[in-house]
């Protein structure tokens, strides 16, 4: 994966094949403390502990298509290149948690990506799937619903023409009223 965006879109599409009805994403980021933690949580299916244990390695996969899963073990890489972590706290039928920390200022951090166009395709194009975005940095927070969008809007669901480019245009406007120097 190029950016942390593109990861948080790959573990929410783990989140989808693992029928969870909800994902929590948070990305914190802060100059203060030299970090970028991102969170993901979801109400799927879960893991067992063995399979946890066993998340990193990129020949296990439950995927049938194919032999190989590199996203969370790329995450994992990229994280610990930069004296970071990532952890996964899974159960059974509880869902999962997927955190992940990086050295901010450390050269080898991948750009934190297109936040708004990942959160924007998550939220419009999977129906059933509600989506909760949470960017924190040193100077507030800014969270994004589906829930919410769609009360507010009066509508069922967020992939009506034309919605896409506005949420995109919205979430992306706020992040940017908390950057701080922020490269991504």
């Amino acid at each position: 994966m190029r950016s942390i965006a593109l990861n948080i879109l790959d573990i929410a599409q783990n989140s989808k094949r693992a029928e969870a009805a909800n994902i929590e994403i948070t990305l914190t980021d802060s100059v203060k403390n030299d970090t970028i933690r991102l969170s993901i949580i979801d109400d799927g299916k879960g893991m067992t502990q063995d399979f946890v244990n066993k998340a990193t390695d990129p020949f296990v996969t439950t995927r049938t298509t194919r032999n190989i899963g590199l996203g969370l073990p790329l995450l994992k890489f990229h994280a610990e290149l930069t004296g970071g972590y990532l952890k996964i706290d899974s159960s059974p039928g509880y869902g999962t948690k997927v955190d992940v920390m990086f050295k901010r200022s450390h050269i080898d951090r991948q750009p934190i990506g297109d936040i708004p166009g990942v959160i924007t395709i998550l939220s419009t194009g999977n129906t059933g799937i509600e989506i909760v975005y949470i960017h924190r940095t040193d100077k507030g927070y800014y969270r994004f619903s589906t829930i919410e969008t769609k009360e507010f809007l009066g509508i069922d669901n967020l992939n009506e023409p034309g919605l896409s480019e506005g949420i995109s245009e919205m979430i992306s406007q706020n992040i940017l009223e908390l950057a701080e120097s922020i490269t991504y």
